[in-house]
């Protein structure tokens, strides 16, 4: 892939999306039918105007919009529904700060995504997959989503936390997000406030559920700060932290913890289920995967990092599902200043929108979009994608600080799982399409555990 913009001269068509509800605009088809909504956009324009209740936004339907958006992070600064809706959660973490913050904030966190902590958390993905691969039996059906949660919880914990995560404290993480995603994803495309004052079930559990995750999180800072102890993570490098503004403070250090909590465990989690639900519709890259675990890892030992350069071909289903079903779907944006998008004249205050999705499904970037093939990836095919049309991890200073470890973790853990496993579906069952909330992904995948070697008694 490449940041070069190969149409110089295009001449871009602006329109709008149709079917417009009264009050509710477009809010109605995005919470509906989210991603039929935005395939259906690019027929309408390069740039498409859309409603979010009385609202007009902007989205950005092709790559090169997309990129001059994330490329000028100062015009098109984080704002809009999404993140409004995500600060009241996370805080003015990383992911949602503004951007004359997010300098200081990413320096303050880049220690603990240097390569030697990658490497790191690469050997303990694969030691923590090992063992779910032994916990699992032959013929039980499995959980695939809730298992892949599990996995990412106990790595990001200890990214985060070292040990501080027990399994208590890890199952309320993985209670609380459920409620969480599902919630903001709501909140974000409902313009109107009052639905989410009403005590309803739905509203209580989102409540309770940021409740005990402020709760979580405060504990375990609280607990450090009592302890006399050298640790080597996340938590312990924002405690030393220090610049020209002085150390962050206990709600800084929150809003950090918070924010990658949530980030690291929901994302990749979805990827990896994501992945194993297209692989058992693929039959022939599964069973590449198969042979490429068998060839690398040799004796069914354990993957660490310097096995990533064999693992080819899994990185390249991991790529493959960040296309075709990337967990981070759908962004906002909101201009800081009178500017120019795709033609269109935009005063301060616009919200613009890019999808992944959308863009992942461009036939013009990538023919055939909804077909599942890995070997897109490939050097000398993958050159020929067109520069901002692969998002997964957004693009220019904005781009996730944890994109590298997240491709390491989630291929270091598929390669352990078919090391021992083909996970097949349910004979009764029929596959669900994903259901797009703050991330998209499957929210309970079925499976059956078939061993592909003989399993010993432990």
């Amino acid at each position: 892939m490449t940041d070069a913009m190969t149409e110089p001269q295009r001449v871009w068509t602006v329109g709008t999306a149709p079917g417009i509800f009264p009050f509710a605009g477009h809010a109605i088809a995005l919470f509906r039918r989210p991603l039929d909504f935005l395939n259906s956009l690019p027929a309408h324009g390069d740039l498409v105007a859309i409603r979010l209740g009385p609202v007009r936004a902007w989205m950005a339907c092709h790559p090169q919009v997309a990129h001059q958006v994330l490329m000028d992070p100062h015009t098109f600064d984080k704002g809009g529904p999404l993140f409004d809706r995500l600060r009241a959660l996370m805080g003015n973490g990383l992911v949602t700060c503004r951007q004359d913050t997010h300098r200081r904030q990413r320096r303050l966190l880049q220690p603990a995504f240097r390569a030697a902590r990658i490497a790191e958390y690469a050997r303990l993905t694969g030691r923590e997959a090992q063992a779910l691969c032994r916990e699992w039996r032959p013929g039980q059906q499995v959980d695939v989503t809730a298992a892949m949660m599990a996995l990412t919880t106990r790595v990001t914990s200890a990214v985060l936390f070292s040990g501080s995560l027990d399994a208590e404290r890890a199952a309320t993480v993985r209670e609380c997000l459920e409620p969480v995603v599902r919630g903001l994803f709501v909140r974000t495309v409902v313009p109107f406030d009052a639905p989410f004052r009403v005590p309803t079930p739905a509203n209580r559990r989102y409540r309770d559920a940021l409740a005990r995750l402020d709760a979580l999180v405060a504990g375990i800072i609280a607990e450090r700060a009592r302890d006399a102890t050298r640790h080597d993570d996340l938590l312990a490098v924002l405690l030393a932290a220090t610049d020209g503004a002085g150390p962050p403070g206990e709600r800084e250090i929150r809003d950090q913890l918070v924010t990658l909590l949530l980030t690291g465990v929901e994302t990749t989690a979805m990827c990896l289920a994501s992945a194993f639900d297209l692989l058992a519709e693929n039959p022939e890259a599964e069973r590449r995967l198969h042979h490429e675990a068998d060839e690398v890892l040799t004796g069914h030992r354990t993957p660490d990092h310097d096995d990533l350069p064999r693992l080819g071909h899994t990185r390249r289903v991991i790529t493959e599902t960040l296309r075709v079903r990337p967990p981070g779907w759908i962004f906002t944006r909101i201009t800081t200043r009178a500017t120019e998008l795709a033609g269109r004249r935009l005063p301060p205050g616009t919200i613009v929108l890019y999808s992944p999705y959308l863009l992942h499904h461009d036939p013009a970037s990538f023919p055939d979009p909804d077909a599942f093939l890995p070997d897109r990836w490939l050097p000398e095919r993958a050159a020929g994608v067109p520069g901002g049309a692969m998002l997964p991890f957004s693009a220019g200073n904005r781009k996730c600080v944890g994109d590298t470890l997240a491709v390491a973790e989630a291929t270091v853990a598929l390669a352990a799982v078919a090391a021992h496993w083909r996970l097949r579906r349910p004979p009764t069952r029929r596959p669900a399409p994903p259901r797009p909330a703050v991330t998209l992904g499957p929210r309970s995948l079925q499976m059956i555990c078939e061993p592909r070697w003989p399993v010993r008694e432990s």
